[in-house]
């Protein structure tokens, strides 16, 4: 490590299998990873700090209150790198994972790399593996860049997100192969009455060439946390595999806030289970305080180009809010493959859409 004097620095981690506590990183400052470097998190959870929750939760994901800490972290950092010669951070979930299912923790699981209030951040050519829950979570951050990241869970771990951009913007995801037991991205932004009250949205965000895997959940979603709202959303060149749905929103009464002017284009989808999914109705709230009056308003989403192959349940399920109806949505040029024929595959309420050049093949 050189960064006497505050001008930066850089930790390089050699080969090897190096044990570690959560640690925080600092401004100017690399994290480079050796090819054949291996950082593993410890399974000692007393090691793992409790810290409070976000500003725009109110609460942790899995407990009222506190959180543990993630493996790599920082706050308020000015140019911050993670890469390497694609070596690897593990996070050794497994423990985290049983003791969750089991409601042996008190506390909401850390992720594997989070980084709040930052301006400047750059991830690249780094392999992470069996995150206790998120993977990778910038929240109230700008300048963002994560690409050429490989992320692997098991497809049942719980809440294995892969890249989880949180009321920020300007953020770019690219080249990434994600296999994971929930979202391959998910863009938030923040819980109900607390997202409302922070009011930082996410916007401004390109997705591209990313590869997913993950049968239980989506390519990328939108929510179901959003309550800073999300706009200007594009994602292109997408290829998945096994996946249950491709650009998802998940929103409720509650919430609030919006998401609108999302383009997605040039997808290629196997084995998925619905291509499109909307959901209007998502029904987990921190707590009773939610304003029940908060409706969001979901418009202006359009697909273009999409070949779906092996769907097995249906080619859509879009629901709306009845009385806040989700608005231009647009599909064109799609293409959706039916593994049988079914009475019903486009299921579809509280949405006002328009189709161009559709063709759906039926088994």
């Amino acid at each position: 490590y050189s960064g006497e004097g505050g001008g930066g620095g850089m930790l390089y981690v050699p080969a090897g299998r190096w044990l570690t506590a959560p640690f925080n990183l600092t401004s100017h400052f690399t994290l480079f990873l050796h090819a054949d470097a291996v950082i593993l998190g410890t399974q000692d959870v007393t090691q793992w700090p409790v810290i409070d929750p976000l500003p725009s939760y109110g609460r942790g994901r899995d407990h009222a209150g506190g959180r543990y800490a993630s493996l790599v972290s920082g706050s308020n950092l000015t140019d911050v790198v993670i890469t390497g010669n694609n070596g690897t951070i593990d996070g050794q979930g497994a423990t985290w994972w049983s003791k969750y299912k089991s409601g042996k923790l008190k506390y909401t699981r850390g992720y594997l790399i989070e980084l709040m209030h930052t301006d400047g951040v750059f991830i690249s050519n780094v392999t992470l593996v069996n995150s206790p829950a998120w993977n990778i979570h910038p929240v109230y951050s700008r300048n963002i860049v994560v690409s050429g990241v490989t992320i692997l869970a098991p497809t049942k771990s719980p809440n294995t997100d892969g890249i989880n951009p949180d009321s920020c913007s300007q953020v770019r995801i690219e080249d990434c192969y994600v296999v994971s037991g929930d979202d391959c991205v998910a863009i938030k932004s923040g819980w109900d009455e607390y997202g409302i009250a922070v009011g930082m949205p996410s916007e401004h965000i390109v997705v591209r060439r990313l590869t997913c895997v993950s049968p239980t959940s989506a390519v990328i979603a939108l929510g179901s946390e959003m309550s800073g709202g999300i706009r200007d959303v594009r994602a292109e060149d997408i290829t998945a595999i096994g996946t249950e749905s491709a650009v998802r929103i998940k929103t409720a009464v509650g919430r609030g806030a919006y998401v609108r002017d999302v383009y997605a284009r040039r997808m290629r989808l196997d084995g998925m289970k619905r291509v499109f999914w909307m959901t209007g109705d998502y029904k987990s709230h921190p707590d009773d305080g939610y304003d029940k009056t908060a409706v969001p308003v979901v418009e202006n989403i359009s697909y273009q180009d999409v070949v779906a192959t092996g769907v097995w349940k249906e080619a859509a399920r879009m629901q709306g809010i009845q009385g806040a109806p989700f608005k231009g949505i647009c599909m064109a040029n799609v293409t959706a493959e039916m593994t049988k024929e079914r009475k019903v595959s486009w299921n579809c309420a509280d949405v006002t859409a328009e189709m161009t050049k559709e063709r759906k093949v039926s088994w």
